[in-house]
């Protein structure tokens, strides 16, 4: 399962968030990139829904994180 969690930050703090994203070895974190629009930094997450569900909790312990949403990947048969 795939997920996009979308990060807003404290102003000026959007280097230091993804540094610190980037130190902490997230093994189930894929990309990790700064964004323009309502979110400051988007975050590709791959694992199980119970991981993901953790990391993001986690996440809300990260210093200059003021938000996140979490856009989680729907699997549809689309009968193709």
């Amino acid at each position: 399962m795939r997920a996009l969690c979308l990060i807003r930050t404290q102003p000026g703090m959007v280097d230091k968030v993804t540094e610190t994203l980037f130190s902490k070895k997230y093994t189930i974190i894929k990309e990790v990139m700064p964004v323009t629009g309502r979110a400051d930094v988007c975050v590709v997450l791959q694992s199980s829904i119970d991981k993901i569900n953790s990391t993001i909790v986690g996440f809300k312990k990260i210093k200059n994180i003021v938000s996140t949403e979490t856009l989680i990947e729907l699997e549809v048969d689309m009968g193709w």
